[in-house]
């Protein structure tokens, strides 16, 4: 896994986690990637300084958006939180399962979980109503 600092058009900053920095590559080029604040695709890496602990640091947790008294922060928090407890998380079963709520085979329901870019893509193409999330479902972090 690897953290980058990003920045959209706006010039928002924020920090997303990546399984490798070609991963980062293919979510950007098939215009995956968007800006929790304003949803903007435009996204490149921000200047970044690589993180060097010493003996005596402690491992710091990764903030949802800005300092914890930021009111997007919050916000942000709040609404992982009730999509999480409203969602059934599908995890890579996902693109299945959207498409069969939206074709009528599955009963309707909340759903969370990952689609690789193409399946995301096609999705979309196919008219069934899905949404990237702005934060990365608790179960998939570390």
């Amino acid at each position: 896994m690897i953290r980058f600092s990003l920045k959209c058009a706006d010039d928002h900053s924020f920090e997303s986690w990546f399984a490798s920095g070609a991963a980062y590559d293919s979510l950007r080029a098939a215009g995956l990637l968007s800006c929790p604040e304003c949803g903007g695709t435009d996204i490149e890496k921000a200047l970044m300084a690589p993180r060097v602990r010493t003996d005596g640091d402690e491992p710091r947790p990764v903030a949802l958006s800005g300092p914890p008294g930021d009111p997007a922060h919050a916000a942000l928090a709040e609404l992982r939180r009730r999509i999480e407890a409203n969602s059934e998380d599908v995890g890579s079963n996902f693109a299945t399962e959207a498409r069969a709520i939206h074709d009528g085979e599955k009963p309707a329901r909340s759903i969370i979980g990952q689609a690789r870019p193409d399946e995301a893509r096609k999705l979309v193409e196919d008219g069934v109503p899905i949404a990237r999330l702005p934060f990365i479902p608790k179960n998939k972090t570390n």
